[in-house]
């Protein structure tokens, strides 16, 4: 059965495109899905087919028709996870880092949705071939807590909590710098780098982005362990917002900077984790809470800074 979703626009001036892409942001829909479905006529502005590159007007009614999925032709593998409950609906699970969530360009094998099919021999259709059962996302090199949907109905309604912000998402991030105070709040929009595409960056023009921190603990060499809770879910939002209060997750090759303690600290990616995910079951409306340990090289870099003592 087709999804059918009706948008009116506040604001004019951006792009068809970009605007459904950030409206279908917890949806899972990318850019490239919303510009096949506007190709193929499933988007109509004023009940009118429309370009990607058409800008919007205040006021414009945008209907938008998602066709459902046909069933994922990736070859199931197994990929390393971590179950950590499990039922017909969702299965949530800790990812390790250095593990891609779903193909993409120079990923076409070993993610963790090969893993997942492997695994659980199917999932939620919802986002199409390449990005089956995936509600939210974790960088390649995040480590922690997910969860991903095994039926079209707990993926619709995982995503619109996501969308109310109604889900729970503390992370833990070691990071390059000393903040002066215990604790704190960063109010930043964040949109894409004007140059750098593939970068996010602080925008007056961005989306809104929030995330709450406080200390955990400091120590001699410069670090910090920092508690991070997220109040929106922008792509790169810690780390962009790390960075902009100079104090950048460890180990960030993009947004960070490069410490010679780094290789000496055995720290060899971000050193950013997903620690604790809380959400209602969508079937039964049972408050869920679920935590992953921070994985085994951040407990690696953390006991050596220890042996120096706090700061």
């Amino acid at each position: 059965m087709n999804q059918n979703c009706l948008f009116i626009v506040e604001r004019g001036g951006q792009r068809l495109d970009l605007y459904l892409a950030s409206q279908f942001d917890h949806e899972g829909l990318t850019r490239s899905r919303i510009q096949q479905l506007i190709r193929t006529e499933m988007v109509l502005v004023n009940e009118t087919p429309r370009k990607a590159k058409y800008l919007l007007q205040a006021g414009d009614r945008l209907t938008v028709t998602i066709p459902p999925q046909t069933p994922s032709e990736l070859v199931a593998e197994p990929v390393a996870f971590d179950a950590l409950y499990e039922d017909d609906d969702l299965i949530v699970l800790a990812k390790p880092p250095g593990v891609v969530v779903h193909p993409a360009a120079g990923h076409s094998s070993a993610t963790l949705v090969h893993g997942l099919l492997h695994h659980c021999g199917g999932l939620s259709g919802i986002n199409g071939e390449l990005r089956p059962g995936i509600v939210h996302r974790l960088d390649k090199d995040t480590s922690g807590v997910m969860v991903v949907a095994k039926s079209d109905f707990a993926h619709q309604a995982l995503a619109a909590q996501f969308k109310r912000r109604q889900v729970k998402k503390i992370y833990q991030a070691l990071v390059d710098g000393k903040p002066t105070l215990q604790s704190g709040r960063v109010d930043l929009p964040i949109g894409r780098h004007p140059i750098h595409r593939k970068k996010m960056a602080i925008r007056e023009d961005g989306r809104e982005a929030v995330t709450n921190w406080r200390v955990l603990e400091r120590f001699v060499q410069g670090f910090t362990l920092l508690e991070l809770g997220l109040e929106t879910g922008r792509t790169h939002q810690i780390r962009v917002h790390m960075a902009a209060l100079s104090c950048p997750v460890a180990g960030d090759s993009v947004y960070g900077r490069k410490n010679p303690l780094y290789l000496e600290m055995g720290i060899t990616r971000q050193c950013l984790h997903a620690h604790t995910l809380a959400f209602s079951h969508p079937r039964t409306g049972e408050n869920l809470q679920f935590t992953a340990p921070l994985w085994p090289d951040m407990l690696y870099t953390l006991a050596l800074l220890r042996q120096a003592g706090g700061a």
